[in-house]
């Protein structure tokens, strides 16, 4: 009996769950989960009723301002995405391409620098030439300048006038390198009894500044004609925008001196080089060039065409007190140096440089430099120096 009860006993546990098996059985919760799907079912059919209700309530031009603004953000999100999509794929050169596979269109935009269109020439148009032969070197300075209009004619009351002479080498005045400190030292004096407010001496050496300012004499006669020296540093340099240049257009150029300047007086002396045949006033501006301006020894006659068409000055003086026949342009005997007795004063510079390459260098027979005909080519001045309207002095 015991074995039947038990048997009774098993089989009413098995058949018969307690109540929170029954709570919790799969028909128990497909029930449940059948009256949830209803609750939300409804609940989406109020939210429906609810929201055409509010849609009734909203009039047409608020509906169709909400349908424009929609489209309008569309509109945008798509432009984007254009762009950014054409600027990521368009090829290097392309407006607005990123693609920069050299690492040139991510440097910075530098600021151009650039000289009076018309340069520092005089008002007065027409070029002249004045030379003068003597002994008395401070009678040929104003000599020649009085014999292109005196100096009255070119520098006015009140002018910033930067001098550029030729100090490239650490040399001393007697072996005919750089500009005769004496002749400096008068034209200074000239230039403020034009009127001139300030007067600038700026050049950018071949070798050390400090050195050859020194050695040349130049600054002594700077500091003694009160005057004042630009000597150059780094930060002096910016880049000059040269157009029609064909190896300068954008290159360092010594800024600092010119900064305010309204009037630029170049003075060479008569050298020779032993690469473009001769340095006077047109090659002289090569001293104002920074950078690695070495590279244009390569092509030296279009770097001084170049140069010419930089450089527009109030005039030049050619220094012919001295001339440095051979060994150019460094020099470094008294021997290569003789006696030439003549300072020329010119609004050409070419012409001025012809002169100086037919009588002082004395090479009148040989075929001038080349920079003359490119200068000339593009129409900077007239390598033809009696063509030009001159007038020759004899001092005593």
């Amino acid at each position: 009996m015991k074995n039947k009860n038990t048997s009774n006993d098993t089989k009413e546990d098995k058949q018969t769950p307690n109540k929170e098996e029954a709570k919790s059985s799969p028909s128990n919760k497909q029930k449940d989960t059948s009256k949830d799907k209803q609750k939300a079912s409804k609940a989406e059919k109020d939210d429906e009723k609810d929201t055409e209700a509010v849609s009734e309530t909203l009039p047409q031009e608020v509906v169709d301002a909400r349908r424009r603004q929609f489209l309008k953000q569309a509109a945008v999100v798509t432009g984007i995405t254009t762009v950014f999509g054409y600027a990521s794929f368009a090829p290097p050169r392309w407006p607005m391409s990123l693609k920069d596979p050299d690492g040139e269109r991510g440097k910075p935009k530098i600021a151009l620098k650039k000289l009076p269109e018309n340069g520092f020439a005089s008002e007065n148009k027409g070029n002249v030439m004045g030379i003068a032969h003597g002994k008395d070197l401070e009678a040929m300075v104003r000599g020649a300048i009085d014999a292109i209009g005196g100096i009255r004619r070119f520098i006015k009351k009140g002018d910033i006038v930067v001098i550029k002479p030729n100090v490239a080498f650490e040399r001393p005045p007697a072996l005919g390198a750089t500009t005769n400190p004496e002749l400096l030292k008068i034209l200074i004096r000239v230039v403020k009894e034009g009127g001139a407010a300030e007067v600038r001496v700026a050049d950018n050496p071949i070798e050390a500044p400090e050195q050859c300012f020194a050695r040349s004499g130049i600054d002594r006669a700077v500091d003694v004609a009160k005057g004042r020296i630009y000597i150059p540093s780094h930060d002096d340099f910016r880049i000059l925008n040269v157009p029609g240049a064909k190896l300068i257009e954008k290159w360092p150029f010594f800024w600092k001196p010119f900064i305010g300047a309204t009037k630029v007086i170049g003075v060479a002396p008569v050298k020779d080089h032993n690469l473009c045949g001769a340095s006077m006033t047109t090659k002289n501006w090569y001293g104002l060039l920074g950078g690695r301006r070495n590279q244009f020894h390569q092509d030296i006659h279009t770097i001084i065409a170049d140069l010419a068409l930089m450089m527009k000055p109030t005039f030049v003086l050619l220094d012919g007190s001295r001339v440095l026949f051979q060994s150019g342009p460094t020099g470094g005997s008294l021997d290569d140096v003789r006696d030439g007795n003549t300072i020329v004063a010119s609004t050409d510079s070419l012409a001025a440089d012809s002169f100086g390459w037919d009588e002082l260098l004395r090479r009148k027979s040989q075929q001038r430099p080349g920079y003359l005909d490119k200068g000339a080519a593009m129409k900077l001045g007239n390598p033809n120096w009696k063509q030009v309207p001159h007038k020759r002095i004899q001092l005593g």
